[in-house]
């Protein structure tokens, strides 16, 4: 009977351990609790995280936002995403960071060692944006969606999307068309 407890209660053990794995290792899958610069995705144990310094440029992309044109590095990975803005001084008018996340889910963002006053449009999976949030420096609250359909975040300086005209509703496209047809996501 003694055996029978120990062996169960291993089992539960091992199937929330399992559970832990699954949520760090999906980006798209929020955590409250993960360390993260404006993003809450959840961190393996990595050497060297969480960050002190600035994360390189990263890849660009050009989005088509309303009747602008933004050159947006691209966060796709967990470090990335988590890394964000932090540690940036400075972000060009037309620059700007894109989070793309595997599938739609809620999202909320802070800013933690992030010392850019920001504006992040959460986007849905058409690129269509559902809301737009201000985020203010070294804020660490989190901005959280209401929506759980944002596959992507876009991050702009504060007052860009009310400078461009930009509004809840605009459409986010690239130079491939819609913005979930540029990257490829697993069944």
């Amino acid at each position: 009977m003694i055996a029978r407890s120990r062996i169960a209660s291993l089992i539960v053990l091992l199937v929330a351990v399992g559970c832990q794995k699954q949520a760090v290792s999906e980006p798209a899958a929020p955590s409250k609790s993960a360390p993260a610069a404006s993003t809450n995705v959840a961190l393996p144990s990595i050497p060297g995280w969480p960050p002190v310094k600035a994360q390189p440029k990263l890849q660009t992309m050009k989005l088509y936002v309303g009747p602008e044109v933004v050159s947006a590095e691209l966060a796709m990975n967990q470090i990335q995403i988590a890394t964000g803005m932090m540690f940036r001084t400075e972000m060009a008018e037309n620059e700007g960071m894109l989070f793309v996340f595997s599938k739609p889910h809620r999202t909320s963002f802070y800013m933690k060692n992030t010392k850019l006053p920001l504006n992040v449009a959460y986007i849905d999976s058409e690129g269509t944006i559902l809301e737009l949030h201000e985020l203010k420096p070294l804020e660490e609250t989190p901005v959280e969606a209401k929506s759980d359909r944002v596959q992507f975040v876009l991050e702009m300086n504060k007052g860009w999307f009310a400078r461009h005209n930009v509004a809840v509703g605009s459409i986010i496209t690239c130079e491939t068309g819609k913005l979930k047809d540029a990257f490829r996501f697993g069944p």
